[in-house]
């Protein structure tokens, strides 16, 4: 199918500097978990997107100098030799399509944490990361800011060498340039400090020295984030960010705007839960009215439409894209050939975003079990190994996990059929998204719906049969299935049991009528009272998400959690906003306490922490430290047990327990995945579907096979001889 003409604006080349973008769709910097010491990592994804349509691709966030080090995180560097040789493999990938690498130059002042290198930062002023732990900068003097400017035409010397053809000075998030424009920041009483020209002077002589040093060879951009959010106490963009651009615009060839800081970065990177595509449009537009060089806006842009109208409105020139070329690294080229029911749309739950912030494990996907899978399993989003084998397979469950399975062997040709209870594929993203603000997540659903029914509609012997009893063991051996996959997921503990006590809690039961599990709530079957008490021990989204839900139907809602209160969204940007939300709704919030016992309407509650702080061996039998005495009670009239979940895996295990009847049913193999194996997020589910089908023919395919690891050998050159060949499974 060739593309909707209404789309052509966003296939037109354009100009930036000496360089020229093939089209308007650019992913703009992003961490993935690879930096500069993965280069293998680094280049097979970014260069999937190259041959998925995107017309710029860059670097994360790349360190000039080890006095800008993230550790415990991880960036790319660009600090000598070494790196620029590992990040030409990058290059040289993106540039066998035809697209642009570019290279974002980082120094981060006060928020570089410095934990490997333990070199000291330096800023404009003297002043505490609010966002860093114990992490200070030392102030410049003028012979210091000299030489971090020279940090820069170094590293884009550097950059060039690497065959980099976009270097950015990147101001955004709050990092140096931003510090020293924003008077938050900047206390100086020089001619670097005070006002508006003296505080953009750093960024203006960096951008100069930087377009002098590689101009006539690569495009100059910067990242700029025009308003931090905070009012006339930090950068508005009609104020400072209009008049920066008409300053900086001549030194300039493209202009990556955003919004917000760095100690809520997801006010840029917004959660899909509180920010739908396009939130950042109401800013951008002010840009375009003082820049005469290309604007690049972002705001997790999925939908053609919504792209289109940004550039013929004159809102931005260029569609910048993080988590959109994360989900579908072909998202252009889907456009392009008419085929937009295949994209798949960002869900917005920034997971991807998660695993950075946690500082170390590869960037994952809810939606594409590909990402960061690239290079070291040699997976593809849109080419599958061809089926090693005629079996058929039996697909229990239709979740994240179970649908992911059957879309991929479907895809590889086996023959699947797909068999759940429920009157519609998804699992239980069916209730998860009917919660606030997680409507969007419901994108993971219909992407494995619609692919599965045109997968079946090509494979005339494969069905998906929705809406069935419950199948048992022997149903399932007598199926007529060679291999059966059991993704049954898993459901909330009705019984209390927790991470803390690894028990039941006394008197737990939501067979009761006043005590609900999280699906009970979801589902409405059960009448719940005014005063409401949700019992948490789980660190993500439930908790919160029920209570708001609750709130926002009138109830009085109070969280007791033992647990820090929806840790996991600190990952996910979502934490400030969320307890925001809770204030705003009155929740109520008991941290740090947990449930001795439930009786009737009421629970014993108790502060984790309320035994004595000295220990001392008392013999046997005897607590090491004082007795607990913070025992309170609280009253409710419905108590919502959000304590942990356990795997629904009865049949697999009855099915495991039956092995001796497998070869006389013709049965080949078992194997369960997804939350039936194990709790957990939601990426991950899926991720174990997609691996799965992927490796199916292996001799034990329920366990993975190794995959290929980037490491340092000692003894050995530190690297390796030749071209760095990236190999996809056919």
């Amino acid at each position: 199918m060739a593309r909707d003409p209404k789309y052509d604006v966003l296939f037109q080349p354009i100009k930036i500097g000496p360089k020229t973008l093939r089209n308007r769709f650019y992913q703009v910097p992003h961490c993935i978990g690879a930096g500069s010491d993965k280069p293998g990592f680094q280049a097979a994804h970014r260069s999937l997107k190259a041959e998925g349509g995107w017309a710029g691709i860059n670097t994360e966030y790349c360190s000039i100098h080890p006095e800008s080090d993230d550790t415990h995180r991880l960036s790319a560097r660009i600090w000598d030799q070494g790196d620029v040789r590992n990040l030409r493999a990058m290059t040289e990938h993106i540039h066998k399509y035809g697209s642009l690498a570019g290279v974002e130059m980082w120094y981060g002042g006060s928020h570089a944490p410095c934990m490997e290198s333990r070199a000291t930062p330096r800023g404009p002023s003297q002043y505490a990361s609010e966002f860093e732990t114990l992490t200070y900068c030392r102030e410049m003097d003028l012979a210091e800011i000299a030489m971090v400017q020279q940090y820069y035409v170094d590293a884009a010397l550097r950059s060039r060498d690497a065959g980099f053809d976009i270097v950015y000075v990147y101001g955004a998030h709050s990092y140096l340039p931003l510090q020293f424009l924003s008077h938050y920041y900047n206390k100086r009483t020089d001619q670097y400090g005070g006002p508006l020209e003296n505080r953009a002077r750093f960024w203006l002589e960096t951008l100069e020295k930087v377009r002098r040093a590689v101009g006539h060879d690569c495009a100059i951009a910067t990242r700029f984030a025009v308003d931090t959010l905070y009012g006339p106490s930090q950068l508005e963009v009609e104020v400072d960010g209009m008049k920066f651009v008409e300053m900086a615009d001549p030194l300039v060839d493209l202009w990556d705007v955003d919004v917000g800081d760095i100690a809520e970065w997801g006010e840029d990177a917004g959660p899909s839960r509180f920010y739908q595509q396009g939130h950042q449009v109401p800013w951008t537009k002010f840009i375009k009215q003082v820049a005469k060089k290309p604007v690049l806006g972002v705001g997790r842009f999925t939908d053609p439409e919504k792209m289109t109208e940004i550039v013929t409105k004159g809102i931005a020139d260029i569609i910048g894209a993080a988590r959109p070329s994360i989900s579908d690294p072909f998202l252009p080229k889907k456009i392009e050939e008419g085929r937009i029911d295949d994209v798949r749309v960002c869900i917005g739950c920034n997971v991807c975003i998660s695993r950075w912030e946690i500082g170390g494990p590869p960037m994952i996907c809810t939606q594409n079990a590909t990402a960061g899978e690239e290079y070291r399993r040699g997976w593809h989003p849109e080419r599958f190994p061809k089926k090693g084998s005629d079996d058929s397979i039996l697909v229990i469950g239709a979740g994240p996990s179970g649908a992911e399975c059957a879309r991929v062997l479907l895809e590889r040709g086996y023959t699947v059929h797909l068999y759940d209870q429920a009157e519609k594929i998804g699992g239980h993203m069916n209730s998860v998204m009917t919660l606030p603000g997680l409507g969007e997540w419901g994108y993971h659903r219909d992407y494995r719906e619609q692919q599965i029914a045109k997968l079946v509609k090509k494979n005339k012997q494969s069905q998906v049969m929705l809406g069935q009893k419950p199948i048992s063991a022997e149903q399932a051996l007598k199926y007529g299935a060679d291999k059966i996959v059991v993704a049954t997921g898993s459901s909330w503990n009705t019984d209390g049991t927790n991470c803390l006590s690894h028990e039941p809690i006394p008197g737990a039961d939501a067979s009761q009528p006043n005590q609900l599990t999280p699906e009970q709530v979801v589902s409405g079957k059960k009448k719940i009272g005014q005063r409401v008490v949700i019992l948490n021990a789980d660190t993500y989204f439930m908790a919160p998400s029920l209570a708001e839900k609750l709130a926002l139907a009138g109830h009085q809602v109070t969280i007791v959690t033992g647990v820090h209160l929806a840790n996991y969204m600190h990952f996910t940007l979502e934490y400030p906003n969320m307890m925001r939300r809770l204030h705003e709704l009155h929740v109520k919030e008991e941290h740090n306490h947990f449930a001795s016992r439930i009786e009737k309407n009421r629970l014993e509650v108790y502060n984790i922490w309320g035994e004595g702080s000295k220990r001392s061996y008392r013999g046997a039998g005897k607590l090491p430290r004082d007795e607990n005495k913070t025992q309170r009670w609280i009253e409710f009239d419905s108590l919502v047990l959000v304590t942990g979940r356990h795997s629904d895996d009865p049949l697999y295990r009855d099915l495991k327990g039956r092995e001796s009847e497998w070869a006389a049913n013709g049965v080949k193999a078992v194997y369960v995945i997804g939350d039936a194996e194990a709790p957990r997020l939601i990426a991950d589910a899926t991720f174990t579907g997609h691996r799965l089908a992927r490796e199916i023919e292996e001799a034990n395919a329920q366990y993975p096979k190794a995959y290929r690891r980037e490491v340092a050998v000692w003894g050995a050159p530190h690297m390796p001889g030749g071209a760095i060949e990236i190999a996809y499974q056919a």
